[in-house]
């Protein structure tokens, strides 16, 4: 089976400062990748050239087999992203919202497909309000349909769960939960033992290297930790 994620090399300078170093590694299909590491490491930078938000200044990457530099716009039709920035436009309804990027994508029945979509997330009742009248949670929950509305293989999490309350954690877990089946995700996070719980495969760096990569099943959490703050020199909350 063709790897969801492989990437060769991949390097990402700005002027002389390498942000992402010739990092190389294999993410399989349905699999959970959780990337950890300090202010700077370049976790962000890399999950940026991974959904093609970014041009890689050297190395090669492929998503589900395509060359993500040679086709990017191919590679963007499986692609999903999620983030601390919604990516929704606030004076718009929620249904509105999800039409615009199922017409984007040329979703097949879009007004089914929304509606489906804003079943899935809880918020059909809310689908003729505009999204700037939502609170955090609401807005994050319905930039997951956004992010879905096309049924991507890959999905890309970066610090998703930054500024949602408990509650709104609660739910976005369970909603990433009931889609995990079939789809490959890809999370940035600075929360070491939530990342990890979620995880099939977790990725340490530091200084635009890759410090660990592994399958969880191989990794004791108390260890995993104890080498995450000697190699980052960071705790673990």
């Amino acid at each position: 089976m063709e790897a969801a994620i492989r990437a060769q090399k991949l390097t990402k300078a700005f002027g002389t400062r390498k942000a992402v170093d010739r990092v190389t590694f294999e993410v399989p299909c349905g699999a959970f990748l959780s990337i950890f590491g300090p202010n700077g490491a370049g976790k962000t930078t890399l999950l940026r050239m991974l959904s093609t938000l970014v041009r890689p200044t050297k190395g090669e990457a492929w998503l589900m087999g395509i060359d993500m530099r040679e086709e990017p716009d191919c590679a963007r039709e499986h692609i999903g992203l999620i983030s601390h920035n919604s990516m929704l436009y606030p004076d718009l309804t929620a249904e509105e919202n999800l039409m615009v990027y199922a017409r984007l994508y040329g979703v097949h029945n879009p007004e089914q497909r929304v509606l489906d979509m804003l079943e899935a997330v809880e918020l059909k009742h809310r689908r003729h309000d505009v999204v700037r009248t939502f609170s955090r949670g609401m807005t994050q929950r319905l930039s997951i349909a956004r992010a879905l509305i096309h049924n991507p293989d890959v999905v890309f999490l970066d610090e998703p769960y930054s500024g949602l309350d408990p509650h709104a954690v609660e739910i976005f877990d369970e909603l990433i939960d009931a889609q995990r089946a079939g789809r490959t995700f890809v999370m940035v996070s600075h929360d070491l033992r939530k990342g990890f719980d979620m995880c099939t495969h977790a990725l340490v760096m530091a200084k635009g290297h890759i410090v660990t990569f592994d399958e969880k099943g191989n990794l004791d959490f108390g260890e995993f930790a104890d080498l995450y703050r000697a190699t980052v020199g960071m705790g673990v909350s």
